[in-house]
C-alpha cells in the first residue's frame, strides 16, 4: 500500500498531518509521563510541547521546499505562512494565555463571587512559549526530511 495515496494522495499535506499528528501524540504521552494522568485533550488542545502549529507548518514548508525546490514561489508562500503562524504562537497567543491566567486569579480570589458566578475558567494553555514553538518546527522539520527519505516522492 502506497502512504502518500493512502492519506490525502498529496505528499506536502501528508507530511504536514503527520507532523502534527505526531506533536499532538508527544503532548499527550509528556503529559501522561509528568503528570501521571491521562488527559485526552491534549491529542486535539492547543498549547503545550511542542506545537503542533509549529510542526505542521515547517513540515509543509520543508515537504515544499523538497519538492519544488527553495527558490519556488510555493516554498517562499509556505515559510512565510510559517513564520506568521510560529510568530502567533507565542505572540499573540501567549499573550492571551497570559492574562487568562491573571484573570483565573483575580475570580478565585474575588471576595464577595466565586469564580463559578463569572461562568466557567478561561483557558491559559493557548499559546506556546518560544521553546515549544522551536520544538515544533524541529520535529516538522525531521518528519519532513524523515518522510521524504522513507517515501523518495516524484516531483509534480
Amino acid at each position: 500500500m502506497n502512504f502518500i495515496r493512502f492519506i490525502t494522495n498529496n505528499y506536502v499535506l501528508d507530511v504536514g498531518i503527520v507532523a502534527w499528528a505526531l506533536a499532538q501524540l508527544m503532548k499527550f504521552f509528556i503529559v501522561l509521563i509528568k503528570h501521571r494522568k491521562l488527559n485526552f485533550n491534549r491529542l486535539f488542545g492547543a498549547g503545550g510541547m511542542p506545537s503542533s502549529h509549529s510542526a505542521l507548518v515547517t513540515a509543509l514548508t520543508v515537504a515544499m521546499g523538497q519538492i519544488r525546490g527553495v527558490y519556488s514561489p510555493e516554498f517562499a508562500v509556505t515559510a512565510v505562512f510559517s513564520f506568521i503562524v510560529m510568530f502567533d504562537a507565542f505572540g499573540v497567543r501567549k499573550a492571551a494565555g497570559d492574562q487568562a491566567k491573571v484573570l483565573n486569579y483575580i475570580t478565585s480570589h474575588w471576595r464577595e463571587q466565586t469564580p463559578q458566578a463569572f461562568g466557567r475558567e478561561l483557558k491559559e494553555l493557548l499559546g506556546h512559549t518560544p521553546f515549544e514553538v522551536f520544538a515544533g518546527a524541529l520535529l516538522g522539520v525531521a518528519v519532513a526530511l524523515g518522510m521524504y527519505l522513507l517515501l523518495r516522492p516524484t516531483v509534480a
